[in-house]
């Protein structure tokens, strides 16, 4: 773990120490919700900043990592700057609407919320279309200092988050994160997926976290370019799987 934390710091410094502050807010947040008692739609207002910043840590890690392999040809500093700006800016309206036991997502009750909502998708938009364009160049160019399979995992992994990172506007279309039923209620511990009602968040967390797992798979467990395929294509299943459930109204674990 301590190689890691060092490699990492090396490699990247700004997006090493966003993820960290990101980090220590989300591990804030999560005690928060022991010791507050402020809800929003029924649910502790501070899961929403604890799952926001715990996943950026998890992004910004990961692009990390993997633009370090690009170097020196990707400039690296335009990347690190608008994700840090972008993903900034959302976080600070999330932790600052939680604090009010305000919604941040699909609130447009005033023009400033709605204004901000609409600033946040432009944001996330943003980021995602630079993750994309760093995807292609993992396409493009050829690494032969990295194992094939490894490489693949990258690409693979960047891909599937890329189209459910979009899938979001799935839920900004609908306004809502529940298909089936009003948003709140009941719902799984800590992620609160709703147990009662299809819930396209869980397709957006699994396809967008194919980021982590299908490099990290393919290095570390499957080491081959057709077995990191077909996880891959497992993996895009799954989660093609649990948008479908949503889509028809479905949960995907019934606790009623």
């Amino acid at each position: 773990m301590y190689h890691f934390v060092d490699e990492l710091r090396l490699r990247n410094l700004p997006l090493f120490w966003f993820g960290l502050i990101c980090l220590g807010l989300s591990l804030l947040f999560l005690t928060l919700t022991r010791f507050t008692s402020v809800e929003v739609l029924g649910v502790n207002a501070w899961y929403k900043p604890f799952k926001f910043t715990l996943s950026t840590t998890l992004y910004v890690w990961a692009m990390a990592w993997f633009c370090h392999y690009l170097m020196p040809d990707f400039n690296v500093r335009p990347f690190n700057w608008t994700v840090i700006g972008l993903l900034g800016f959302e976080l600070v309206y999330i932790i600052w609407q939680a604090s009010r036991g305000q919604l941040s997502h699909f609130n447009i009750s005033t023009p400033v919320y709605g204004a901000l909502y609409s600033l946040m998708g432009i944001a996330i938009t943003l980021v995602v279309l630079y993750t994309a364009y760093v995807g292609y160049l993992f396409f493009v160019r050829s690494f032969p200092e990295l194992p094939i399979y490894y490489v693949w995992g990258i690409r693979i992994g960047i891909l599937i988050f890329v189209v459910f990172a979009f899938e979001g506007f799935v839920m900004g279309a609908r306004l809502s994160h529940t298909i089936g039923g009003p948003d709140g209620g009941a719902g799984l511990p800590l992620v609160n997926w709703s147990t009662r009602y299809g819930d396209p968040r869980i397709a957006h967390f699994v396809g967008m976290h194919a980021l982590q797992v299908l490099p990290l798979l393919s290095f570390y467990v499957l080491k081959d370019v057709r077995l990191i395929v077909l996880a891959g294509l497992l993996y895009g299943a799954l989660a093609v799987f649990t948008l479908v459930l949503a889509l028809n109204g479905r949960p995907l674990i019934s606790l009623t």
